[in-house]
Order: C-alpha cells, then sequence, then structure tokens
C-alpha cells in the first residue's frame, strides 16, 4: 500500500491533520479519495485465512508457550 501517496492526498487534497489520518481505517480513507472501487488492502477473510494457516497457540506450544 502507498501510504505516502494516501497521506499526502489526504493532508493535500482532503485537507485532514494528521490525527484526522490516522484515525481512519483504509477502507474510509479510500471511500473519501473516490476510489472505494479498489479492493480492500487486507480483508477479514484474508485475516482469517493466514489465522487459520498459521495458529498462535501451536507456535507457543512448539516455543514452550506461556
Amino acid at each position: 500500500m502507498d501510504w505516502a501517496g494516501l497521506m499526502r492526498r489526504g493532508l493535500c487534497e482532503l485537507k485532514l491533520t494528521p490525527a484526522q489520518f490516522w484515525a481512519l481505517t483504509p477502507v474510509e480513507l479510500l471511500v473519501m479519495l473516490g476510489l472505494e472501487g479498489v479492493e480492500a488492502p487486507f480483508t477479514r477473510a484474508r485475516l482469517a485465512e493466514l489465522a487459520a494457516a498459521f495458529p498462535d497457540e501451536q507456535r507457543m506450544m512448539d516455543h514452550g508457550g506461556l
């Protein structure tokens, strides 16, 4: 994700303060910039896939656990 480009557009085009920019979700920022047709950079479904592929509990147990 081009954070520098998105931040430049958020601060310059949308006149957001840095705090306002960082308080937005990526999807909110894309909608504000008119880019909502662009695929989300990271979806909840993709997170679930990664969590299933790399479960934290198993890794912790493999390394002695807590």
